[in-house]
Parts: C-alpha cells; sequence; structure tokens
C-alpha cells in the first residue's frame, strides 16, 4: 500500500516552481524543483499564526437570528419575517451589509440559470422562483433616533446589498428586520424541496431565509453568487424559530423544541422522554398511526406553530409533512430522530440506528457531537446536511441508506463544528467529511479495508484517465461530473494513504487531525490553517503531501 501512496504522488505530477531571478551581477539561482519543497503559504499574522492556530488577534463576526414563517400549503408559499442582530467584531467600519439570497437562483434570469442545463442536478428543472423582499429596515431601540428606518436595497443577483442608515463601528451592533416570501420549488437543486405522498406533501425546507454573508479577515465581504454547486459560507449564531403549518403536520427542525406541550400529545412526549435515554429505537409516530387525528393536539385553530432555538449554530433548516413515520433513540444527551413517509424504503426503519452510530462513533473518535439533536430525514432530496438535520433520499435503502446518512451527517463536524469556506474550498469540508466516513463504515460493517471511497486502487485508477482536477478550485469551477472524485475521493483518499502507510502511525495522525478540529470548531479556517496545523501536529513538513493532493491536478 506504501507503493501505491507513493505512485499516486508521482502521477499528480506536480507544477515545477518559476525560476527566481536574480539581482544584476550575480550568479543566476537555480530553481527549486523539487517535490518535497516547501509550499508557499500565506505569511503569518496575528490573526492566524504560524502554528496553524487562530492568533491573539483573531476575530470573527456574529449574526443572531429571530424568524417567523407561515407555510401556506395551497400556494406552496413561505412567507417569513425576521430580526437579525449583526456584531461588528471586525477592526473596520462597515456601511453595508450583505445578506444572501439562494432562492434567487430560480429566477429565470439568474446565473445559475444561464450556467446549468434544466435537469441538472443543482437546477430547478424548470421552475421559476426568488425572493419577494417586502421590507428591509434598521431598528432603533434608544434615543430620539428610536424607531424603524427603511434601508436602501440593492439585489445582486443571489446577494443584496443593504446600505446602513449609519456607519457600524468596530463593536457595534446593528439590528435590521426584512419580510420576504417565496414559493418552495419542487426540486431545489437537490438541496430542498417538495413531493407529493398519500398522505399529501412533505417538504424540506433549507436556504429560506435571508442570510448575513461572511465578513472575514481574508477576504471582507465573501459574495460568491449561489450558482447551485457549490454551498455555504456562514456565520455562527443563535436562532429563535417560530414555523407555522397546517395542524395536521409535524415538523422537524435545527434546534431544541421549545412548546412541546403546544405541539405533540402527552403520549409523544413521554414516547421522546423514553427514547432519549434508550439505545435503541422508540417509535414516537408508528407506521399505522401516520395521518391519524390522535397524533395531533385538538384545537379550533387550523394551524400549529413549533418554536425552536438553536445556539451557536451557522444555520437552520426544517422539514414537514403530515404523513412522517417519526422514531428516536438517545446518545449522550442528544436525541437522535428519523422522519420519512410509509412508502419510503423499507430500510428507513434503520434510520435512527445507522445515525446513532454515525453520531457516537465520530463523538468518540474525532470531537464530541455538541448539539442536543441529530435527525435524518427522508424525502424528495437525496443528501444534503444542516446543523442538527439533514435530508436523505427516501428510495435509499441497505449499505446506501447508511453510506448518505453516515455522509450527511459527517458534515456536523465540517463544515458544522469546522466552519470552513464550502464555495471556495469544497475539499475542505466534502473531503475531510468523506475521510472520516471512511472509518464510520469499517467500524459499522467491521470491514478491514475501504471498498469505495479511499480505497487506494481505484483512485489510482482514475488518475490513471488523466481526467483528474485540483481539489483547490472553487466548487463552482470544478467540473460537474468530477465533483466526487476532486472534492470528495481526492482528498479523502490522500488522507486515508497519509494516516494509514505513508506516516505508519495513526495515533500521531489522530492527535493531529483532532486539534485542527479543536483549534477551528466554530471558527473559519482557510486551506493554509489547516496544513499548518497538520504539520504542527505532527512535526512533520508535509508540503509536498499538501501540493500533490490539493493544489495539482
Amino acid at each position: 500500500m506504501l507503493a501505491i501512496a507513493l505512485v499516486l504522488v508521482a502521477l499528480q505530477q506536480p507544477t515545477p516552481a518559476p525560476a527566481p531571478t536574480s539581482p544584476a551581477g550575480l550568479p543566476p539561482q537555480v530553481a527549486d524543483t523539487s517535490p518535497f519543497r516547501r509550499l508557499a503559504l500565506p505569511t503569518a499574522t496575528m490573526i492566524r499564526d504560524g502554528s496553524g492556530s487562530p492568533g491573539p488577534r483573531y476575530w470573527q463576526q456574529r449574526a443572531d437570528y429571530t424568524i417567523h414563517a407561515t407555510l401556506d400549503t395551497t400556494t406552496h408559499t413561505i412567507a417569513g419575517s425576521e430580526t437579525i442582530r449583526y456584531a461588528n467584531n471586525s477592526p473596520d467600519t462597515l456601511r453595508y451589509l450583505w445578506l444572501q439570497l439562494d432562492q434567487n437562483l430560480y429566477k429565470a434570469n439568474s446565473r445559475g440559470a444561464a450556467l446549468n442545463p434544466t435537469d441538472a442536478r443543482f437546477a430547478g428543472r424548470g421552475f421559476e422562483g426568488g425572493y419577494t423582499i417586502g421590507y428591509v429596515r434598521a431598528v432603533r431601540r434608544a434615543g430620539q433616533a428610536a424607531g424603524r428606518i427603511p434601508l436602501a436595497r440593492t439585489e445582486n443577483g443571489t446577494m443584496l446589498r443593504v446600505d446602513l442608515d449609519r456607519p457600524l463601528a468596530p463593536g457595534g451592533r446593528a439590528e435590521l428586520e426584512l419580510g420576504y416570501s417565496f414559493e418552495v420549488p419542487e426540486h431545489g437543486s437537490d438541496r430542498m424541496g417538495r413531493e407529493q405522498f398519500p398522505a399529501g406533501w412533505l417538504y424540506e425546507v433549507a436556504q429560506w431565509y435571508p442570510r448575513v454573508a461572511v465578513y472575514d479577515d481574508v477576504r471582507g465581504w465573501n459574495t460568491e453568487q449561489y450558482l447551485g454547486q457549490g454551498e455555504f459560507y456562514l456565520e455562527y449564531g443563535d436562532f429563535d424559530v417560530a414555523i407555522t403549518v397546517p395542524r395536521s403536520f409535524v415538523v422537524a427542525a435545527t434546534g431544541t423544541l421549545l412548546n412541546p406541550t403546544e405541539v405533540l400529545t402527552a403520549g409523544e412526549r413521554a414516547r421522546l422522554a423514553r427514547a432519549a435515554r434508550s439505545d435503541s429505537t422508540v417509535a414516537i409516530i408508528s407506521k399505522t398511526e401516520v395521518g391519524q387525528a390522535f397524533t395531533r393536539p385538538a384545537g379550533p385553530r387550523p394551524t400549529l406553530t413549533w418554536h425552536v432555538a438553536a445556539k451557536n449554530v451557522r444555520d437552520v433548516a426544517w422539514a414537514a409533512s403530515a404523513g412522517f413515520i417519526w422514531d428516536a433513540s438517545g446518545y449522550d444527551g442528544a436525541l437522535i430522530q428519523s422522519f420519512y413517509p410509509p412508502e419510503a424504503n423499507a430500510d428507513w426503519a434503520r434510520s435512527t440506528e445507522y445515525a446513532r452510530h454515525s453520531i457516537k462513533h465520530y463523538s468518540e473518535k474525532w470531537f464530541r457531537y455538541p448539539y442536543p439533536s441529530a435527525i435524518n430525514v427522508a424525502g424528495p432530496v437525496g443528501g444534503m446536511e444542516y446543523p442538527m438535520i439533514v435530508f436523505c433520499g427516501h428510495r435509499a435503502g441497505d449499505r446506501a441508506l447508511f453510506g448518505v446518512t453516515t455522509h450527511e451527517l459527517g458534515h456536523e463536524w465540517f463544515p458544522m463544528i469546522v466552519g470552513s469556506n464550502e464555495r471556495l474550498y469544497a475539499w475542505m469540508d466534502e473531503g475531510f467529511n468523506t475521510f472520516i466516513n471512511i472509518y464510520s463504515t469499517l467500524a459499522f460493517y467491521h470491514d478491514s479495508t475501504p471498498r469505495d471511497r479511499g480505497n487506494a486502487t481505484q483512485w489510482a485508477r482514475f488518475v490513471a484517465t488523466g481526467l483528474d482536477e485540483p481539489s483547490m478550485l472553487p466548487a463552482d469551477r470544478v467540473t460537474p461530473v468530477l465533483l466526487g472524485q476532486a472534492e470528495y475521493n481526492k482528498p479523502a483518499t490522500g488522507l486515508y494513504l497519509l494516516r494509514q502507510h505513508i506516516l505508519e502511525d495513526t495515533t500521531r495522525f489522530d492527535a493531529a487531525f483532532r486539534e485542527y478540529i479543536r483549534r477551528w470548531a466554530y471558527k473559519h479556517p482557510t486551506p493554509a490553517d489547516f496544513f499548518r496545523s497538520m504539520e504542527d501536529g505532527l512535526g512533520e513538513d508535509l508540503s509536498w503531501f499538501s501540493r500533490c493532493r490539493w493544489s495539482s491536478a
């Protein structure tokens, strides 16, 4: 296997360094073309230090949200209002904020619509939608300027610039209110959507509220358009969310349910309490109970509002249906749950088992799961992740269902805990996650070597085709059919070979990788931070490896 690893390195064919120039009168310098030459990294600073740790002057913005949303199942429309409390922890004075308007991907004139074929995975399949923004205003709560002040705004595709009514100085806070609505697409770029089942529509709702873009020390405002293939880069904050749906619906959402007595029956609350203490799966709403009136609290109103809260997360997503089977178990204080329609593959009855194994395995091997809930939802989305909740295809079964479950839940570590920039560096979430998936799968099935991702022989065959692309490419610039190879398989296989065969010291690797996670939990690492942190923890110069695995094709 070590020989295979070295062959893989050779196949990467790193680009020689440009010949350095020499001052006049001195002999020409010889270019260092060695594959073991140092990898050029940005100069270390007091913000990001040379060890790969956040420096003593590291700063990061924060955005807290209060959101009220109503789902109209007749028009498939969500109408929402939100309050954003934005903390400027940077040393810069800000005169405007940029917000992400991901639903604008579905406008007919969007850049994503121009780039993606109609039937592409990350397109809308002919759906035309987008946000209607009703208002954006500043909230002043004290002094002579108290009140609500309309703010000028400019849409730029999937980005919205909001001009503040007064400059936001370092250490200052701004409070904004927004009103919006949009129609939920059936196929929301395989990240959200809806599908009709015998019990009615099942909704998986994500990218559903205007979200503040990241302002960081590396690039200032990160304003990459949402084109479909690239995912997200978001600030951390606390969320208070109220979701109003038909009374017959059950909601699964990021966070902790704050009003269980209003939206759950006494029997369901008792079952959830038992599940939280159980290592095995407990039915909350069984298959025979789906859609029955007694599963919903009685009341005169046709709707119920589900109130959830989540702390220190970068996003919130949810799902809703009148036809969910719901089961759960517990692990170390976290409630592990699954929601799926009766028409899902029969193997979904094992979803909570798969999810519990995944949360337990990643917690014990890498970093303890910090959140109170982990949810797997079966629906139209093939596989997508958000804090505390993932969407997996309802047709998946057997090892495919385990694989997508353990992969999507692995994203709770990358990028939900370690908050990298997925739009620019997909390999830092997809690749690292795929790497930890290898060991979760080996442990569950008691296998000794990877069958697919992480398999060095399979990767060598792919590299030999000449189709390889650098993992360092921004996600939207990777050839779509090569996304899985460049951003998932390549980094995962490289890390597996490094851990198992190149270093030949798994304990040392694991300690360094855990330290990287610990250092950058709830922060925004760059590739240089990862490279430096691993070298710092391993006591090895890995420039050659970093260049070959990520920077080169």
